[in-house]
Parts: structure tokens; C-alpha cells; sequence
């Protein structure tokens, strides 16, 4: 599949076409765009925007335990730190008195400090910096076949569960009332954005990867007048802000996440005029 790819993309009569990391970065583009848009859509609505990025943060302290168990390669560690920092919110907002934002201030403020204790000694953090930027540019073709799976995965949970979610989101009460389990879903829910944002954090960068899961579905709310056009605005949005911000880092030889994350911002920035229109 991918070899056929590369051929297809190399037929385009563009020079950034031709380079076979580009080739492979604009289908990892195009894979992890729709894939955060879809999830982003669903973040906004249960208003859960601060979780992502507290997870997002947080990966510093999975990726400081994947370093001190000596693993090769520390994503193991930090999917699993992710995974159980989102149990770690349901629980907390479940069985104490503080509200959702609190509890994932707290766990933030906790985690991150952890990470950046445990990441800094003996000074070796730079040595991390490639998390906090991302690096789209260097996936193998392995990595590319997992992201492929994870929105698969979306996708599957996306069409069995919206109205369910939705739901809760909606009202929590009338949702037990109908036999839903809340805490079942909010507690999935949480558990899936952190195995998303934990498995995307290295290519898109820690600092920006919340921009892309919640921007492009911030501008398609501004336009849209249903669910479904919530949806398909949102991806829309995301992956031509992703081809855009690939080409663009391509000639002006900037990080890539951020540069997606610029285009995000600049498609919200006009959502908002076109709304007042």
C-alpha cells in the first residue's frame, strides 16, 4: 500500500513530491488530521478541551519512566502513562468535590513537574527537545500502519457510540435516566484521548498538539448549523491545514506541528469573520 503511495505522490509535478519522507509525511498528514478533528469534535462538546492538553503535557512524565526503564524506545511508557492519567481524572472527579478542570489542573501541575524533575537531571534535557517540536518527517512505515489503526479505531468507536456520548454530554442526568452508563463513558472517553494524543505526541509535538485536535473543530462550530456538518467541516479543516503547514515547513524549513497548527489557527481566525457574515 504504501509503496504504491509513494508512486502516486511522486507523479505530481511538485517538487517537495519527489522526496520520499515528504511522500510519506503527507499520508501521516492526512492519516492524523481527520483522526484529531474527529476526536477534537467530540472534546469540545463534553468541554474537555484542558484534558487533552494536560495529557498532552503530561507524556513528559510517561516518556521520564519509558527513560528510566532503559526502553529503546520510551512510547510503551508513555501510552501507558497516558492511559492511566485519564482513569486518574474520572476517578478524581468522581470520588472527590472538585470539578473536572480542577482535577486535571491538579494531576497536571503534579505529573508535569515529576516529568521535568526526572527528564532534567544531570542536565540532559535537551536531549528530549525532538517531543516537545515532533518530528512528522521521519515516520517509517510502521508508524504509518499504526496511525492508520488508531483512526480506524475512531472511526469504529465514533459511529457506535456518538449518540451515547453525546448524551452524557448533553445532560448527565437524563443520560443515566436512559440506562447509560456515565461514568462507563466519560472514563472511555478520557482513555481515548489520552491513547491518541499519547500515540501522535512524538510525530506532532507535545507544545502543539492540542492546537490541532481542538482548532479545527473550534472553526467548524463557528459554521456549522448540524452535527453532520460539525463533522465533516472539521476534518475539512484539519487536513487542509495539514498539507498546508507540510508544504509550507517544506520550503521555509520550520517544524512542521507548528505550521499545521499556524494554518489551524488562521482557518479558525476566518470562521470567526465568516460567521458575523
Amino acid at each position: 500500500m504504501i509503496p504504491v503511495w509513494n508512486q502516486m505522490v511522486s507523479a505530481l509535478p511538485l517538487e517537495w513530491a519527489q522526496y520520499g519522507f515528504m511522500q510519506n509525511a503527507l499520508l501521516a498528514v492526512l492519516l492524523v488530521t481527520p483522526l484529531l478533528a474527529l476526536l477534537g469534535c467530540l472534546v469540545i462538546n463534553h468541554q474537555m478541551a484542558f484534558l487533552s492538553e494536560a495529557i498532552g503535557h503530561s507524556t513528559l512524565t510517561g516518556l521520564a519512566v519509558g527513560v528510566l526503564l532503559g526502553l529503546r524506545e520510551p512510547v510503551a511508557a508513555v501510552i501507558g502513562f497516558s492511559l492511566l492519567l485519564g482513569i486518574l481524572v474520572v476517578c478524581l472527579r468522581r470520588f472527590s468535590a472538585v470539578s473536572m478542570d480542577t482535577a486535571i489542573a491538579l494531576l497536571m501541575a503534579c505529573v508535569v513537574s515529576l516529568g521535568v524533575v526526572l527528564l532534567s537531571r544531570g542536565g540532559g534535557f535537551s536531549r528530549y527537545s525532538r517531543y516537545l517540536v515532533g518530528d512528522i518527517l521521519t515516520l517509517s512505515d510502521a508508524e504509518i500502519v499504526r496511525l492508520a489503526v488508531l483512526l480506524g479505531l475512531v472511526v469504529l468507536i465514533w459511529r457506535l457510540f456518538f449518540n451515547s456520548l453525546f448524551l452524557v454530554h448533553l445532560n448527565r442526568t437524563l443520560a443515566a435516566s436512559r440506562g447509560f452508563g456515565v461514568a462507563r463513558a466519560e472514563a472511555g472517553f478520557s482513555i481515548l484521548v489520552a491513547l491518541v494524543v499519547a500515540v501522535a505526541m512524538p510525530w506532532v509535538g507535545l507544545l502543539v498538539i492540542n492546537a490541532m485536535l481542538i482548532l479545527p473543530a473550534a472553526a467548524a462550530r463557528n459554521l456549522a448549523r448540524n452535527t453532520r456538518q460539525y463533522t465533516v467541516m472539521a476534518v475539512l479543516f484539519g487536513m487542509v491545514s495539514g498539507v498546508l503547514g507540510l508544504v509550507t515547513s517544506f520550503y521555509a524549513n520550520t517544524a512542521t506541528g507548528a505550521t499545521i497548527a499556524l494554518w489551524s489557527s488562521g482557518f479558525f481566525v476566518l470562521s470567526i469573520f465568516l460567521r458575523r457574515r
